[in-house]
């Protein structure tokens, strides 16, 4: 006889915008998509208040909001509260705007104007511990990455990542997985995996989107 498998719990999400409409109307939509919001709030001070009482899964956080910013939250959110996960979900592309994001320890970046199936795979990636950035996004990300790799000498290269380190971080900021990285670079998936952990801990780093953005930031390809 067959034992079906009991319903996975919905993700809880903490949902932080100082927009009232758009913060209702995002929260149905994500009610709508079998995602559980359960709180909606205005500004960083009450998302942290919020998440040490109600420890959710992910807290969706708008950058730009009166008093304490959706920065300054996600920094407070990651130190205090690890278990809860931080998406910024903003209307900015600016570069410092992303890059302060990510290396403040958000799990991904998703602009406003993606639709609700982008935010919903973002909370989705975030709970699982991984990372999502909206393709327009990666897109920027990555043509910075080509153009300070075309405008700084190799020769400026950190010593503290190998050359191979160096190859694997390239590709991992393409967005290669780490099938695709091996088949590049003609080396096991395990040897891949092993180079990814060791770039991580060197730059201090605990995501593939956190190392491409400080690879970007730091000028490291």
């Amino acid at each position: 006889m067959r034992i079906e498998e009991p319903a996975p719990e919905p993700l809880r999400v903490v949902l932080v915008d100082d927009h009232p409409v758009y913060r209702a109307g995002l929260a149905r939509l994500l009610g709508e998509s079998g995602v559980d919001v359960v709180a909606e709030l205005p500004n960083g001070e009450a998302a942290i208040q919020a998440v040490e009482e109600l420890a959710p899964d992910v807290v969706v956080m708008d950058l730009n909001m009166p008093g304490m910013s959706g920065l300054e939250a996600t920094r407070r959110l990651v130190a205090q509260s690890p278990a809860t996960h931080v998406l910024i979900v903003s209307v900015s592309a600016q570069e410092a705007d992303v890059t302060d994001a990510i290396l403040a320890g958000a799990s991904g970046y998703i602009l406003k104007e993606s639709p609700v199936e982008e935010v919903v795979a973002g909370i989705q990636a975030a709970a699982a511990g991984h990372s999502l950035i909206s393709p327009r996004i990666a897109t920027m990300l990555l043509q910075r990455i080509r153009d300070a790799a075309g405008a700084v000498d190799m020769d400026l290269a950190p010593a503290h990542l190998s050359a191979r380190e160096l190859e694997v971080l390239s590709l991992m900021a393409e967005g290669k997985s780490n099938h695709e990285i091996a088949e590049k670079l003609v080396i096991s998936p395990s040897t891949v995996h092993n180079h990814i952990s060791s770039i991580l801990m060197k730059l201090q780093v605990e995501n593939r989107v956190q190392a491409a953005v400080r690879a970007v930031r730091d000028r490291l390809i």
